[in-house]
């Protein structure tokens, strides 16, 4: 992994709303700060990658959606935008990707994507990799809005700044690095670290 990302020196934007939806109640039964994590998470990633991902400045103003959702409703979405039938741990809808979709209008914040997360599958990916569900949720918000910010992990170079730019923010909050194996693993247990996150695309 490379080592940290260097500081751009650029302005953030003054402005991000995020909107947490929370679609599948059981979240309040596994993490009842959910919602709070996952804004958390979502300012934390777009104050550090912001000004990297706007030339020559970021907006004004910015809003991006997060949905707690189940693993029936993402595998819906990972089916019918991706061609796989299954579901995964959080799922990406960036609108920049879409160079032919109009800029809002003046005085209007510009629209990031939405951010959407599995519960069962979240929750089992923590229990395996030994780690606070709400952690993982953090980590994997944040990997969702970098997507929405237009980092990407397809090619080995982009998965390192990518990671490293995780690991940082992360690191910023308390938290350990996500894709560093368990240095103590159990005597009956592969050391494993929880499965990367994926994009729809």
């Amino acid at each position: 992994m490379s080592g940290d990302p260097a500081p751009s020196g650029k302005p953030t934007a003054s402005r991000l709303t995020v909107e947490v939806m929370v679609e599948e109640s059981r979240w309040a039964d596994t993490i009842p700060d959910a919602p709070a994590i996952a804004e958390r998470a979502a300012r934390a990633a777009y104050a550090r990658a912001a000004a990297d991902s706007f030339d020559p400045a970021p907006p004004d103003a910015a809003e991006l959606t997060v949905v707690l959702a189940d693993d029936a409703a993402v595998r819906a979405l990972n089916r019918d935008y991706r061609g796989k039938d299954k579901p995964t741990n959080v799922l990406s809808f960036a609108t920049l990707d879409d160079e032919t979709a109009p800029p809002p209008p003046p005085g209007e914040p510009l629209f990031l994507g939405d951010v959407i997360l599995a519960l069962e599958t979240c929750t089992v990916e923590a229990s395996e990799a030994g780690k606070p569900v709400g952690d993982h949720l953090f980590h994997l918000v944040v990997h969702g809005v970098l997507h929405c910010l237009g980092f990407d992990h397809e090619a080995d170079a982009e998965a390192e700044e990518m990671e490293a730019l995780e690991t940082a923010i992360l690191r910023d909050h308390g938290l350990p690095d996500p894709y560093a194996p368990d240095p103590h693993p159990d005597d009956q247990q592969e050391e494993a670290a929880a499965p990367p996150p994926e994009r729809e695309r």
